[in-house]
């Protein structure tokens, strides 16, 4: 998928665009994507850093990962919204949240990470692959070894 996308924050301060379609689609069940989502997961779009512009102002709050890598999540600090993340342990990728597209359809979930973690209320799709964790090599290696 090579079309470009763009979303952003609820009050449309924050706005971004992607030059390309998602590389990788995934929801996460992990505890710190379920708290900053307000439900049982989120769903990652996954696109090259250098495909990414945003305009507005975006505050980021960092946290360790299970991995130790630090995950930066951007959002609006006038509405709240959630819009992106950055992972230092996957560096020149940007991951914007799917709840923020225009065009939600665009999204196509291809795997589901910390499976493991999904709460008894949030289905897990059983068609898609699921992982316990975090697969090594993240959400892209997993798409490259099963092309």
């Amino acid at each position: 998928m090579s079309q470009g996308f763009s979303g952003g924050c609820l009050c449309s301060a924050v706005r971004y665009q992607s030059s390309v379609g998602p590389q990788v689609v995934g929801h996460c069940h992990c505890v710190d994507c379920r708290k900053s989502s307000g439900t049982g997961h989120c769903t990652h779009v996954v696109i090259p850093e250098e495909a990414f512009t945003v305009s507005g102002e975006v505050k980021f709050y960092d946290r360790p990962a299970d991995s130790g890598n630090i995950v930066s999540r951007g959002f609006c600090p006038n509405c709240g919204s959630a819009v992106y993340s950055t992972n230092s342990g996957m560096p020149g990728v940007v991951f914007p949240r799917a709840s923020s597209l225009d065009d939600p359809e665009i999204a196509k979930p291809q795997m589901i990470v910390f499976a493991s973690r999904a709460p008894s209320w949030d289905h897990v799709d059983p068609e898609l692959p699921a992982f316990p964790t975090m697969p090594d090599g993240g959400p892209r290696q997993v798409i490259a070894d099963s092309n």
